[in-house]
């Protein structure tokens, strides 16, 4: 035991520190946070707590555990304390773990399972080891608790367990003692069994495999325990195994998957649900799509049948009252995480081919993908459609979900009947269940969904007046999934029949009397608007004076979302807001909540958000209220850049929030899209001067605040370059150092802005100027490397290959030499990329530097010709470029260029000789 002792004076503070925090004050809470985290810096600290938990058995037990939970959320402190104290707080937890009363034991056993996270076990097996020999406990209740310690570590951090320790493996003899307790008499300590093992399949622990058969035993054994927990870990186990080692279940696979149905049927919800992920993880994987399609017919009306309202739900929901004028509670807003803006470009086809897509629209995880931004939910995802916890109606929603995108019309062909029955049932529950699954396959199973929708959409459109609050919601919901349909401009008799109703129905769910309803109706809608663009131009004043009534009506929460679909609305209908009726409608509510918020009320950023959209689309018809938008954007600006430099200078503070700052920046790229040179007034009226200030944000050390100055100098630039002249030698230095071949993840947005902002201010400098001709070199050799990397972000190929185009438009000469060595890949970068003035100006650039060079593309002329035949319009004078340029290598060389071109694919010499006849 170490020697360690506390001081009384600084124990009797930590106490009563401690004793302060169970005062339920907010003031009081906020200064005993700011003492609690002070204490970190006292060198001993961790060793008070383990005291407090372990020595002090005469204060109460609250006082006590509330040590202990400190001790776990500082447990990382024991990597840089003394030997001493480290020692003294891992013998008193471990001490408090054996010989102490329930409530103190679990707060210890918290602690074990956060030191040995903080440490890794391999820095203290004798601790593992007491564990384990307290599984053979003759103390049920000792035995119980070190499995739980167990079970917490196997799931937290499974691969610090799986090591070497002087020698030999822990999990050698661990895995066979955890399979013996599977036969345990307790069901406690079956159920921890089956979960250890279980946490071991996804990181292919040797430990474990070398054990396979036994394992898959002793999960066919435990399948029908009596146990609702052990039968969870089961279920559990098998998803583990089908997601990582699917080959050691496909022989027994017609068992497991009568197994799974049996259990998706199971009357616990966990174990429902954890059989019901099986088929989840069966359908993402498409390699084992074969070994699904049999079992379709079976698994898909059981998925039907989960996603009915269970009793739980609906008394969680209470769904049916009318309550918009019921406040919100605080609790009920969840945070919203703002990314910034970022520069892409789309491309010609959607990339669903093959690829997974990211599944938001049922509450669960999403999957990554290389899409750097922060996001929040889209406007279709509907994670609030009942709970916010992840359960088995969503779990067969999502399930059925991907199915749909798997197996398209063969699913349809399997639940036509069910469907229909639901759908057309007298029992409320049963057709929101048959709604909420229909708008689950609409993805996927949309071509053979189409022929119903004349059917189906006007039925949709009619359950909007269902008494059932719940059963207006996920038609709203499913309306949304086929609002591309609805949408498309067919004929005059489509839109009368589909399109128009659609859009009148979500409108009046916008203002229900349930806020279920509206948010509902607000998603759906805001996921039209999408859709619709500029079909919603004739219906616009309508439209308008909804949104704008809804912002009288709507509680906290909703009004957050109604600013969105009004952002979205403006980016559909783009400058048709600009008419002075619309504006009228629009900008007095909009002013009006302006007023109200402060610099540093969350609810600022996203109206901020909203607003940016409302002047880009509105341009000068906003000038009437740019004034006072502008001045305070920029005092948001240079307040955060204050609070940031005060906490950089006294790192106690906590660190500021840069939101703020983000959509601030945001907002004035808006103002410089939507306005141009009417800015100029307002530059010279506005003190900080902005373009200082940006200067300051370039160099911020957080990359959403760079990624949004790097936005801004690109709108400058095209709206009002000019102003952005004189202060482009600080700005370009600090675009140039940011451009980066292999960005770490969280500067990729930063890196894609600043690559593209360099192109924009290339092309307003003009041909050949001198000034920008200085950092022509610098850019182009990073621009090229990044071109050229094989682990660079799509986006950032994109960005730069656009950027090296337009700056060899301006700069033929000094970029022309370096074509034999990007030539290539910046094709193979933009041939995607849809027709825009962008990618005109990239490709006006390329074919400049062919010109100037022609040799230099010689050995990519497949690339360059395969680029070229992509195009659907390019403007005529690209068209004449290209023409010249083919003809040019057809007149230089007949003969070699007719070799060359008989050995491109067909597609690519029939689009040559009937566009260009070469």
């Amino acid at each position: 035991m170490s020697t360690w002792t506390p001081q009384p004076a600084g124990l009797q503070e930590i106490l009563q520190t401690i004793r302060d925090s169970t005062d339920t004050q907010g003031n009081v809470q906020r200064a005993i946070t700011h003492k609690l985290n002070t204490f970190t810096r006292v060198p001993d600290y961790i060793a008070y707590l383990a005291y407090i938990l372990t020595a002090l058995p005469q204060e109460e037990d609250q006082i006590r555990t509330i040590a202990g939970y400190l001790l776990k959320n500082n447990a990382r402190l024991l990597l840089n304390v003394s030997p001493e104290v480290a020692e003294y707080a891992k013998s008193a937890v471990l001490q408090a773990f054996v010989s102490s009363p329930p409530l103190i034991r679990n707060a210890a056993g918290h602690d074990i399972v956060a030191f040995l996270g903080a440490l890794e076990p391999r820095n203290w097996p004798d601790c593992l080891q007491q564990l384990v020999n307290m599984l053979d406990s003759p103390d049920p209740a000792l035995q119980e608790a070190a499995f739980s310690v167990f079970e917490k570590a196997c799931e937290d951090f499974p691969r610090k367990m799986d090591v070497e320790i002087n020698g030999t493996r822990p999990l050698d003899y661990m895995i066979p003692k955890f399979l013996m307790l599977s036969e345990h008499p307790m069901p406690k300590m079956r159920s921890h069994a089956v979960a250890c093992l279980s946490y071991f399949v996804p990181i292919n622990s040797q430990s474990l495999f070398a054990h396979i058969d036994a394992f898959i035993a002793c999960l066919f054994k435990r399948a029908s325990d009596e146990d609702p927990s052990v039968r969870r870990h089961v279920c559990q186990a098998l998803v583990l195994l089908l997601a990582a080692r699917p080959e050691k279940l496909m022989p027994e696979m017609s068992n497991v998957a009568e197994y799974m149905l049996y259990s998706t049927k199971d009357k616990n919800e966990s174990v429902a649900l954890e059989a019901c992920e099986f088929w989840l993880t069966f359908a993402e994987d498409p390699d084992l799509a074969a070994f699904l399609h049999p079992l379709l017919g079976r698994v898909a009306p059981v998925l039907l049948d989960c996603m009915i309202y269970g009793e739980d739900d609906l008394l969680w929901l209470d769904g049916d009252t009318e309550d918009t004028n019921v406040p919100d509670k605080e609790t009920d807003i969840k945070p919203r995480h703002y990314g910034g803006k970022t520069h892409g470009l789309d491309r010609d086809q959607a990339e669903a081919n093959g690829q997974e897509r990211k599944r938001g629209a049922y509450g669960e995880e999403t999957l990554d993908d290389e899409d750097e931004d922060d996001y929040d939910l889209d406007d279709d995802d509907f994670a609030d459609e009942m709970s916010t916890e992840w359960n088995l109606r969503k779990c067969a929603a999502a399930a059925l979900d991907v199915l749909a995108v798997r197996f398209g019309s063969e699913l349809l062909n399997v639940l036509l009947g069910p469907l229909k029955n639901k759908l057309w049932s007298a029992e409320w529950l049963e057709r929101e269940s048959g709604i909420l699954a229909l708008g689950a396959m609409a993805e996927g199973c949309i071509d053979a969904i189409e022929p119903h929708l004349t059917t189906l959409v006007p039925y949709l459109i009619n359950t909007l007046n269902d008494p059932k609050p719940l059963v207006r919601s996920i038609a709203c919901w499913t309306l949304g999934r086929y609002a591309s349909w609805c949408t498309q401009p067919i004929s005059e008799q489509h839109k009368n029949s589909y399109f128009v109703p659609t859009m009148e129905g979500l409108l009046r769910m916008v203002l229900d009397d349930n806020k279920r309803v509206q948010e509902a109706g607000c998603s759906a809608f805001a996921t039209l608007e999408e859709d619709a663009g500029p079909e919603l131009v004739p219906y616009l004043e309508p439209v308008l004076r909804n949104l704008v009534f809804a912002f009288e009506k709507y509680q906290h929460k909703n009004t957050l979302i109604l600013y969105d679909a009004v952002g979205t609305l403006a980016d559909a209908v783009g400058r048709a807001l600009q008419n002075p009726a619309y504006v009228e409608i629009l900008m007095p509510p909009l002013t009006s909540r302006w007023a109200k918020l402060s610099d540093h009320d969350d609810d600022l950023i996203p109206l901020l958000e909203c607003i940016a959209s409302v002047t880009i689309a509105m341009g000068p018809a906003f000038s009437p209220y740019a004034l006072p938008v502008f001045q305070r954007c920029v005092n948001i600006i240079h307040q955060s850049l204050l609070q940031y430099q005060a906490y950089q200078q006294n790192p106690d503070l906590d660190e500021p929030d840069k939101s703020f700052l983000v959509v601030s920046l945001d907002l004035l790229s808006g103002l410089a899209q939507g306005m141009g040179m009417h800015l100029e007034s307002l530059i010279g009226q506005t003190s900080p001067n902005l373009l200082q200030l940006l200067t300051v944000c370039l160099k911020h050390p957080q990359a959403p605040v760079r990624q949004s100055a790097y936005a801004l100098v690109g709108d400058l630039a095209m709206g009002c370059f000019q102003l952005l002249r004189p202060h482009l030698p600080a700005i370009m230095a600090e675009l140039i150092e940011q451009l980066d071949p292999e960005p770490k993840v969280e500067f990729i947005s930063a890196c894609n802005n600043a690559a593209w902002s360099v192109g924009e201010v290339a092309l307003r400098y003009g041909r050949d100027d001198p000034e920008f001709q200085q950092w022509v070199n610098p850019l182009i050799g990073r621009l090229i490397p990044i071109l050229l990397h094989p682990k660079a972000p799509r986006s950032l190929h994109e960005n730069a290959a656009v950027s090296i185009g337009r700056i060899g438009l301006m700069h033929p000469n000094v970029v022309a030499p370096h074509l034999p060595e990007f030539a290539q890949a910046w094709c193979l970068a933009l041939y995607e990329i849809r027709d825009n003035e962008e990618k005109d100006s990239a490709f006006r650039g390329l074919c400049t530097l062919v010109q100037t060079n022609p040799a230099g593309i010689a050995k990519s002329l497949l690339w360059f010709c395969n680029a070229i035949i992509r195009w659907h319009q390019p403007s005529a004078e690209l068209n004449s470029m290209f023409q010249q340029l083919l003809s040019g290598f057809k007149h230089h060389d007949e003969a070699g260029w007719a070799a060359q071109v008989s050995s491109f694919p067909p597609v690519i010499q029939e689009r040559l000789a009937t566009r260009y006849g070469v």
